[in-house]
């Protein structure tokens, strides 16, 4: 969401995480509340959180309502209702037949963007963060969730949007799928099982500059305890390029903001956060 924009479930609920990351307090709380009502008055019957009312299949925001709302008592109900929609909905699966192409696990259950298509690993990865803030690291959706990323992993590490071989060749990892899905992962595999993907994204973020890739990246090695170096100074670089190619939307410069103020991780600044009073 840009100035002057409508506006966006996905956008608002970023915000509402960046500005609770800035430990501003009370000066913040009212444009806080603000947009967590704002996304529950968008929240369809069922619990889903589509990204607008022309695409309800689109309900991908759904997760993203649940961290927005963790934590606040006055949307408890919405938390829940968008809790039980996550868990009785899935992407579509199923037993893959003769020679195919890919070499994923199709028959794993996890999240779509949208409704009657394939899991992918960024919808299942923010799903994954916001069921396990609420307690439900054990439940058995999450656990195959967990199984599906730890299957599009790449053999030489890292992550994309959710391939990993097609017809026999390895496709390339990605920064941001590969940060977000570490943030997914952290504190429920070994550390061992991710050593080649912890090594892929701290070679990027060095160099990388764009906020999507640079903010996902600082976040996902910070759940697993990597301080990959002078952040600040690489996130200051990558704003002052506003300047260049013009300003970046709501969603990249709160991304920004959490890595920023989440040196530990996203998963370790919402399970620390007190509840709202």
């Amino acid at each position: 969401m840009l100035p002057g924009g409508t506006y966006s479930p996905d956008a608002t609920a970023w915000a509402v995480l960046a500005l609770a990351a800035t430990g501003s307090g009370g000066r913040d709380r009212g444009v806080i509340e603000s947009g967590r009502s704002r996304i529950a008055a968008s929240q369809g019957g069922d619990g889903r959180v589509s990204i607008s009312q022309s695409a309800p299949d689109s309900f991908w925001p759904t997760s993203l309502g649940i961290l927005a709302w963790h934590g606040s008592e006055k949307h408890a109900e919405q938390r829940s209702r968008a809790i039980d929609f996550l868990l009785r909905t899935s992407g579509k699966h199923w037993v893959k037949e003769g020679r195919s192409p890919l070499a994923h696990d199709t028959s794993i259950q996890g999240w779509s963007w949208t409704q009657d298509t394939h899991s992918w690993v960024e919808p299942t990865s923010l799903s994954i963060l916001a069921l396990r803030i609420s307690g439900l690291d054990d439940h058995i959706r999450v656990r195959e969730g967990i199984r599906l990323l730890e299957d599009r992993q790449l053999p030489a590490g890292g992550w994309n949007y959710g391939n990993t071989l097609v017809y026999g060749k390895e496709l390339y990892p990605q920064p941001d799928c590969t940060g977000l899905a570490l943030s997914a992962l952290a504190g429920c595999i070994p550390r061992p099982e991710v050593e080649k993907s912890l090594k892929y994204l701290q070679s990027q973020v060095t160099r990388v500059r764009t906020p999507l890739s640079l903010g996902w990246g600082i976040l996902g090695l910070g759940a697993w305890g990597q301080k990959p170096g002078p952040t600040t100074d690489w996130i200051s670089e990558c704003m002052s390029r506003q300047e260049k190619h013009g300003a970046y939307d709501t969603t990249l410069v709160s991304l920004l903001l959490l890595a920023l103020n989440s040196r530990e991780g996203l998963g370790a600044f919402l399970g620390n956060r007190e509840r709202d009073r």
